[in-house]
């Protein structure tokens, strides 16, 4: 796992693991979780994590999940995002919250996002922006880069991009004429002029 981790926060990873010691397994990419926290039938239970995480999403990925493992230890029958998982979340993330392991850049949003984690760090439109300019971004847009009335691709829908409301852009399906809302992080497929004609 070491290849997947900023090198400075292994010795704290290390720690966590000796105390809180799960079986972790990295996958293939799954689009819709950058990792999960399983309970087996037989009573084990295992961390997944996708292989294609830039590092300091993994290592974040590592800790939310590891998170739920301890809450699962102390407290069986709570809700996966509730106070206690918040809690335990927060408290193993605070000594990361250094420069030698995240970028500067990265810890504003990162400390913002902890004050009140949510199930997912894609709801969070800064932090996620900011984690994804450490993936290999090449050939990559994001819907707020885009004008309005500018067409894209998403999984492989032809989409026309409208007016953000809040912190949400409504986008209308060229196909079936419906109207979606995107986080302004969506990555979307850029269609060249010549493709829109």
């Amino acid at each position: 796992m070491k290849k997947y981790i900023p090198e400075s926060a292994i010795p704290l990873v290390k720690e966590i693991l000796n105390e809180h010691p799960i079986d972790i397994k990295i996958v293939r990419n799954r689009a819709t979780k950058h990792g999960d926290f399983k309970r087996r039938i037989d009573g084990r239970t295992e961390i997944t994590l996708n292989n294609n995480l830039n590092k300091y999403q993994f290592l974040l990925t590592l800790i939310h999940e590891i998170a739920h493992f301890i809450t699962y230890k102390k407290h069986p029958r709570v809700k996966p995002h509730g106070i206690e998982w918040k809690v335990n979340f927060q408290h193993l993330m605070l000594p990361f919250l250094r420069p030698e392991i995240f970028p500067k850049e990265l810890l504003p949003p990162l400390a913002n996002y902890l004050k009140n984690p949510k199930a997912s760090t894609g709801t969070d439109v800064k932090l996620t922006y900011v984690l994804n300019s450490y993936n290999d971004n090449s050939g990559k847009n994001f819907i707020f880069e885009l004008t309005d009335g500018e067409v894209f691709y998403y999984k492989n829908s032809k989409f026309l991009r409208g007016k953000k409301k809040r912190t949400r852009y409504e986008c209308l399906n060229l196909v079936n004429k419906k109207t979606y809302t995107f986080n302004a992080n969506t990555e979307i497929r850029r269609i060249s002029s010549e493709q829109s004609t």
